[in-house]
Parts: structure tokens; C-alpha cells; sequence
């Protein structure tokens, strides 16, 4: 290589080592590119299988199938008979996968399907709450978990994964009818009180009743105890009546076996 008479390297030769300082810029960013791009490539596949890389910090990965619980981000609103009032449904759905995933994989998937569970929830809701007045949100609560028991595990698929979720949901009412519904509910709970009060006294005298009549039968040879008996059987009886009487108008209320009557003595 010769340089000018002034000293300076010819113009050819000064393309030519521009040209090999390129190339040597271009093959060092080159290789440090593909170097980041293959650690990259392998935490990507690391993070799409069952275990994490192998090294110290490496934690162990949990055995059995991820389960995410999620909340729907709002209540569903559904409106009620005659679209005035609605009802709000608290929503919770529990995700899980057969394949072995990470849970970083199936919270993107569950970020995905969840908007369609929301969806088909609140049709489900919507459904059952055409026909119910806004009072009513045990109703809709039952009903929904009847339509959920029907089908208890919602699938959704995504290429070759399969993701499950169940859901579950909890119904209150909207509280634009609190003001309305609340003496009505505070005179349920008076008659429910006075029912059970009743109830009590009916059972208690029943029993009381078959205690002695049940001692006076020891002693039925002696017609004044025979006769005090015969009034506490009669006693006895008119309690069982009371009881079923009160059964009858208050079909909710749980039924018990009552004692048996004992047999009466012919004197």
C-alpha cells in the first residue's frame, strides 16, 4: 500500500479500510444480536414448559394443575321484572388446565377466555331474572347455581390447550328497593319470630303431656290418677294438633317425629 506524495493514504485505500471497519461493525452487532436473541428464544420455551430452567436460584415447580381464582371486574347487573330494578351478581370464576402450564401462560389465557365466561354469566342471569320481581334474589341466586350445577365445568379452547373454568355467583339486591322491601321483611321476621315462639310452647306441652301421662300409667289402678291421665292424654293430643296446625301454615319449617301417645288404660 502506497500513500500519496502528501503523506495521506490514496482514496481507494481509504474506502477499502472504511469497508472492513463496516464489516467488522456488522459482524460483532451481529453476533451479539444472536446472542440475545437465543437466550431469549430459550426463556421463551422455558416459560411454555412444566419446569423452569435448572440453575441455583431455580425454585420447583408445583405438582397437579394451576388453579387461578378470578373475580369478574364489575358486578353483573341484570334487570328484574318490569325493567325498573335489577340485580347485581358478584362473580368468581375458577381457572385451571389439564396441560402443564405456567402460571404466567394461564393467566394470559384466562386474560383471554374470562371476558367470554363474564358473557355467557350474565345471559345465563339475564335469563332467569326476566320473570323475577326485583324482591326476589334468592330465587335468581338458585337458579343460577341450578344452571351451573347442569354444567358445572365451562371449557374454552385455544388451538391445541384446553382451559376449564367454574364459575360461581351471588345475587343482592339493588338498593333502590331497600327502602321499600325493608318493612316488609321486618314483618317476616316478626311473624317467623312469633311462629317459632308457638312452636316452642306447642312442643313444650306436648312433652310435659307424655311425661305424665307416661309416670300416672305406673299408677292407673286408682281411678282418680286414671282420670287425671285420661286429661293430660287429651292434653297431649290437642298439642300434637296444635303442631300440625302450625306446620301446615308454615310448610318451611322443619318437621321432627313426635312422641308416641302411650296406649290408654281401660279401667
Amino acid at each position: 500500500m502506497t500513500d500519496a506524495p502528501d503523506g495521506r493514504p490514496r482514496p481507494a485505500d481509504q474506502w477499502r479500510q472504511r469497508g472492513l471497519r463496516g464489516l467488522t461493525v456488522t459482524r460483532d452487532a451481529s453476533v451479539r444480536g444472536w446472542r440475545w436473541w437465543t437466550r431469549t428464544w430459550d426463556r421463551l420455551v422455558a416459560s411454555l414448559q412444566d419446569e423452569a430452567p435448572a440453575g441455583p436460584g431455580a425454585a420447583p415447580s408445583p405438582t397437579g394443575p394451576l388453579v387461578e381464582q378470578r373475580e369478574a371486574p364489575r358486578p353483573i347487573t341484570v334487570p328484574a321484572l318490569g325493567y325498573v330494578y335489577a340485580f347485581h351478581i358478584r362473580a368468581t370464576f375458577a381457572w385451571s388446565s389439564q396441560e402443564s402450564l405456567r402460571s404466567e401462560v394461564l393467566s394470559w389465557y384466562v386474560d383471554y377466555f374470562q371476558p367470554h365466561a363474564i358473557q355467557r354469566l350474565t345471559r345465563l342471569a339475564a335469563d332467569a331474572a326476566r320473570n323475577l320481581p326485583p324482591h326476589r334474589a334468592a330465587d335468581l341466586e338458585l337458579a343460577l347455581r341450578q344452571a351451573i350445577t347442569a354444567e358445572p365445568t365451562w371449557r374454552y379452547e385455544r388451538g391445541d390447550i384446553v382451559i376449564t373454568c367454574q364459575p360461581d355467583a351471588t345475587v343482592r339486591l339493588d338498593e333502590r328497593i331497600m327502602p321499600t322491601y325493608q318493612p316488609h321483611v321486618d314483618r317476616l321476621m316478626k311473624l317467623e319470630y312469633q311462629f317459632d315462639e308457638q312452636l316452642r310452647r306447642a312442643r313444650y306441652a306436648q312433652e310435659l303431656s307424655r311425661r305424665w301421662a307416661a309416670i300416672l300409667y305406673e299408677h292407673a289402678g286408682d281411678e282418680d290418677i286414671a282420670d287425671a291421665r285420661e286429661h293430660l292424654l287429651a292434653a297431649q293430643g290437642e298439642a300434637a294438633r296444635w303442631i300440625n296446625e302450625l306446620l301446615r301454615s308454615h310448610p318451611r319449617a322443619p318437621t321432627e317425629p313426635q312422641a308416641p301417645v302411650p296406649p290408654q288404660h281401660n279401667r
